[in-house]
């Protein structure tokens, strides 16, 4: 993994830290890289419940894609293969099976704001933005991939207005938006500690069900459903019901 991007488990939780605060953690090729390898990482190891991706520094989260990456491209079929190349990444951390979180301090931009949107939850210290000014300074465009990740988060309306005005988007005004911050935080770490307890201490099987049928809500739910309903956790619960104490997940 690139030094540029870090991944630390620590009590249930994989931290993705973007280190490149020189650069406002603008993104290389090396950091979606280790972003997909972190992904690959929560979904193999038993003991992750929770990823959280956050950027170093405190001033952004990430500050859109490097434009060093654009500097090489010869023609629009570059540019293609560039967001086909982004969209698999913001699939990949949508399809993450534990809960992910973008931890946000500072500008989260372009790119950031794409993985910000493919996250389960966010959470954002005051005067923080968000945005895809790219009407103003690149002139380029998203995919219809990043663009319904985008629509789902914030809305058809918001997300029309950041992008034909090339505005950014204050915390304020992002708290105002349905669902679309969990929380806004002075402390980030304080933050995290809160909603990460939560999230690692809430019964996995549940958890995986939600994730996974939320993001295919037409697909047929037999199989999950089956699974959670058959499975020990809720058994040993359900006869424990009201007998005090706390449920002790065994994720089976």
């Amino acid at each position: 993994m690139s030094p540029e991007v870090t991944a630390e488990l620590a009590a249930g939780v994989l931290t993705v830290t973007f280190r490149r605060p020189e650069r406002r953690n603008a993104l290389t090729w090396d950091m979606y890289e280790g972003l997909v390898a972190a992904c690959e990482r929560a979904d193999a190891d038993p003991e992750v419940r929770a990823l959280v991706v956050r950027g170093e520094g405190g001033r952004a989260f990430a500050a859109g894609t490097d434009i060093g990456q654009f500097r090489a491209f010869a023609s629009g079929a570059d540019g293609v293969a560039y967001e086909r190349r982004g969209t698999a990444v913001l699939d990949r951390v949508r399809a993450v099976g534990v809960p992910t979180v973008a931890a946000v301090a500072g500008y989260c931009v372009g790119g950031g704001l794409g993985i910000a949107c493919a996250a389960d939850l966010r959470i954002a210290t005051p005067g923080s933005r968000f945005g895809v000014p790219i009407a103003r300074t690149l002139g380029n465009c998203l995919s219809a991939r990043t663009l319904d990740l985008m629509v789902e988060a914030l809305g058809r309306p918001l997300t029309a207005d950041l992008l034909l005005t090339a505005r950014m988007l204050e915390t304020v005004e992002a708290a105002r938006v349905p669902g679309f911050l969990h929380a806004v935080v002075d402390d980030l770490d304080a933050g995290l500690d809160a909603l990460t307890g939560r999230l690692t201490t809430g019964a996995p099987l549940t958890i995986w069900a939600t994730k996974r049928l939320l993001d295919d809500r037409s697909a047929d739910d037999t199989a999950v459903v089956d699974r959670v309903y058959g499975s020990t956790d809720f058994r040993t619960t359900v006869a424990g019901f009201g007998q005090g104490g706390t449920p002790s997940w065994t994720g089976t």
